[in-house]
Order: C-alpha cells, then sequence, then structure tokens
C-alpha cells in the first residue's frame, strides 16, 4: 500500500505544463528556491550512477539578456513566422506562445541552463546519446516538479543551443561541458493549470507485439 496521497500525487504529475505567458517577469525568484529544487532533482537515476548533471542558473541581468539575443538569433524569425502561419487552433496557441517568451526571455528573472559533463557528437552512437540523455532529463522534470510544487513555473527550450558555443562564452563554460537545455523560471500567475487535452492512451500504447493494442487478460 503506497504511504503518498495520489490524488496530490496525480495532480502534480498532470498539470506541470510548459509555462511561459503566465510567468510572472516582475517577482524576484529567492536563490535557495532554485538550490532546494536542484537538490531535489539530484535524486533523479542516472546512467551508471555517474552523477554527472550540472547546472548553471542565470539571474544577472546582464547575462540574461545577452543570452536572450543569442536565443532570438537562433530561431526568434522562426518562431515569429510560425505564429503568424500556424492554421490549427492548439498549435497556433503553442506558437504564439514560443514567440512570446522569445520577444521576453530577458525579463525571465532566472534562466537554468542544466548540462552534462562530456561530450557527444555526430560519431556517438544511438545507444551512447540515449544513455547520456537519459541521465540528464530525469532530473530536469524532477526539477520542474519541485518548481510547480512551490508555485513556479519553466518551460524546457532547446532553441539556444544552435549557438551553444556562443553561450557557453557568455558563461564561462569550460570545454567539457554540454549544454542540454534552458529553462526560464519564475513564479507563476496563478496555480491553477489543467491536464493538457491528449489523445487516449489506448492510442499510443501496444502489448507483446506492435499489431496488439488490447491488453492481455488479467
Amino acid at each position: 500500500m503506497s504511504d503518498f496521497d495520489l490524488d496530490t500525487v496525480d495532480r502534480l504529475l498532470s498539470t506541470t505544463r510548459a509555462v511561459r505567458k503566465r510567468l510572472d517577469l516582475d517577482r524576484p525568484v529567492e536563490p535557495e528556491v532554485i538550490t532546494d529544487c536542484i537538490r531535489l532533482s539530484q535524486q533523479a537515476p542516472t546512467g551508471s550512477n555517474m552523477q554527472n548533471w550540472r547546472w548553471i542558473v542565470v539571474s544577472d541581468e546582464e547575462r540574461r539578456a545577452k543570452l536572450a539575443d543569442i536565443y532570438r538569433a537562433a530561431g526568434g524569425d522562426y518562431l515569429a513566422a510560425a505564429a503568424e502561419t500556424a492554421t490549427d487552433g492548439q498549435i497556433a496557441r503553442v506558437m504564439d506562445s514560443a514567440n512570446y517568451l522569445a520577444q521576453n526571455l530577458e525579463k525571465v528573472p532566472v534562466h537554468v541552463i542544466p548540462c552534462v559533463k562530456g561530450l557527444m557528437t555526430s560519431e556517438n552512437s544511438v545507444g551512447e546519446w540515449s544513455g547520456m540523455m537519459g541521465s540528464i532529463y530525469p532530473a530536469i522534470w524532477s526539477f520542474q516538479l519541485a518548481l510547480r510544487s512551490r508555485g513556479l513555473g519553466s518551460c524546457l527550450t532547446t532553441l539556444h543551443l544552435f549557438k551553444a558555443k556562443e553561450a557557453a562564452e557568455v558563461l564561462g563554460m569550460p570545454d567539457d561541458i554540454m549544454q542540454i537545455a534552458l529553462l526560464p523560471v519564475a513564479y507563476t500567475a496563478g496555480t491553477d493549470f489543467k491536464p493538457a487535452d491528449r489523445p487516449p492512451v489506448e492510442r499510443i500504447v501496444h502489448w507483446n507485439d506492435w499489431g496488439q493494442k488490447t491488453p492481455p487478460a488479467s
């Protein structure tokens, strides 16, 4: 029998959204809150128990502005065009939200960049890439869940990685550290997030064989 309050856990898991427009750009974020959330993220599993997570927390206004410029140079035009041309309702809302974030990224009080120690290239196998990403993404999601439970929000972005070298120079990063994402972090305007509209789970689950869509008899 589980000791967890499943209603609370399920609500946390199902309402931790990618937050952009509802980030509070004016409320400061206390450094100890970020530290606490990263501390919790360290309990996530890593491949071979390497614990090769590294985190850069950027609260300095000048560096945030430089990262925002890099982000827009990497994908700002694409986001703006996509927001203008998207016709599907849900996609249009997402692109509009992403474009809003790009145009206001420097105003978000904290940028958190999860990293790993060690570099990967196109020469590495799919298995090696999967192992490396699998050693950091569980920690990223734990970090986001911890933020949500404390009234903060974030979203996982990767556009700046197209200019990762420029970002590394801004942040004084050593050559053996690989950036994985950039998470803008702030308190949220309200906490009344809801589960997203997703397809029925039966549509995406296969049992024992790709052609088998119904579970075996229990």
